[in-house]
């Protein structure tokens, strides 16, 4: 058995994966659970948990900046996500569109498999939008896929708001609005972008979107899906009424965490607290620097951190010539740090990134990937453990070579 760092002692660079939770948070929820009563009962413990279910609705609405009507709460982002694509394609074949869905390169696995299993097993024709060399979609891009499909033919269009792994911040109220002009519903998974970029529903021109709170400190397994009013999804699963489009007994407890998180990385409005962002753009500049500073070789994926608004302020993504991704993160967890390849949903899949293949990489290069990604809780300490660890790291990987 190895000699592990303490989990005191160890530095987590791995908030996308997931992102502790504060104790205001932890502590908002542990009240709630202690109530008793569903949220679909007409006696006085159902009311009031209705009652903290709905104050706790209306918070995350108005961080999302849309309507409290217009929240599905969910049991995760990987569920909001599948309720968009399945629910709004249903939907939307049976009032007569096509069988086309434009899905953009490089997205979550949740968008991919999904959209996948609409092509193999309801007849859906997929046509990709691609990324540019930073992970970006250009809006020509986006024009360009439509033109291809027709856009009578299209059903939806779906891309991340920010891509999870190499941090690309997309320019959705342009590309909402090339797909709204045709008459084509958008769904932009917020998942990654939630608490460090402006999710604003009611400005983006996006028909869905779909969020996470475990990204922002609140619990795992609790999520929403912001469908406009005036877009039709079909249920996933069928039992009750409790929601538009989503049956089951709602999460009350999850949900008063979910606007507790909400409070701290957001405020009163959409805009993530300034201070924090600012924080966290300035501690992952130093840690860029530094990585650079000790491997030359190494080359930032992504936009340029220097372009405004481009690039999430917590991510920095990497690719170290020579090395193995995998390796790298498990010589710096030996020695302390917490890191990752990419989506921790595909952890343990040994593949190159997908990410990074479709931003034009090749295989050999893509496989030396590693992202560190920042939280409000990450320090000076974390970045300096890491410096202090990746010398020897990327020597062992390098000297390991690629599989």
């Amino acid at each position: 058995m190895r000699n592990e760092p303490s989990e005191s002692r160890r530095a987590y660079l791995d908030h996308a994966a997931t992102s502790p939770m504060p104790e205001a948070v932890l502590a908002a929820y542990a009240g709630a659970l202690r109530g008793v009563g569903n949220p679909a009962s007409t006696h006085g413990h159902g009311q009031r948990a209705s009652e903290r279910l709905e104050a706790a609705r209306e918070r995350i609405a108005r961080g999302l900046g849309c309507d409290r009507a217009e929240v599905i709460l969910t049991g995760g982002g990987t569920e909001s996500i599948n309720l968009a694509l399945k629910g709004m394609y249903w939907a939307r074949r049976r009032a007569g569109a096509g069988p086309v869905v434009l899905v953009a390169d490089g997205e979550h696995h949740a968008t991919l498999e999904a959209s996948e299993w609409l092509r193999d097993a309801q007849g859906a024709r997929l046509v990709p939008i691609p990324l540019d060399a930073t992970g970006r979609i250009l809006p020509e891009a986006l024009a360009s896929a439509i033109a291809e499909a027709g856009a009578s033919n299209v059903a939806l269009a779906t891309f991340l708001w920010a891509n999870n792994e190499v941090g690309a911040v997309q320019p959705v109220r342009e590309l909402c609005g090339i797909a709204a002009g045709a008459g084509i519903p958008t769904h932009v998974d917020a998942v990654a972008a939630l608490g460090q970029a402006a999710i604003d529903f009611a400005a983006s021109g996006a028909a869905a979107v779909s969020v996470s709170a475990h990204k922002i400190g609140g619990p795992v397994g609790v999520g929403a899906l912001v469908l406009g009013r005036r877009t039709a999804a079909d249920p996933l699963m069928h039992g009750g009424t409790q929601q538009r489009a989503r049956s089951g007994t709602q999460d009350a407890a999850g949900a008063v965490a979910f606007a507790a998180a909400m409070d701290l990385a957001l405020g009163d409005g959409v805009e993530p607290d300034p201070t924090r962002t600012a924080a966290l753009a300035t501690l992952r500049d130093r840690l860029i620097a530094g990585v650079l500073a000790i491997d030359p070789t190494a080359v930032l994926r992504g936009p340029d951190p220097a372009s405004p608004g481009t690039r999430l302020p917590g991510n920095a993504h990497f690719t170290f010539p020579g090395c193995q991704g995998d390796s790298l993160v498990f010589l710096l967890d030996a020695a302390g740090v917490s890191a990752s390849v990419g989506s921790a949903c595909q952890a343990g899949v040994a593949e190159i990134s997908h990410v990074l293949l479709a931003m034009g990489l090749p295989e050999h290069e893509a496989a030396g990937a590693l992202r560190f990604t920042l939280g409000p809780d990450s320090s000076d300490a974390d970045v300096d453990a890491l410096l202090a660890a990746l010398p020897d790291a990327i020597a062992r990987a390098r000297s390991a070579g690629l599989a």
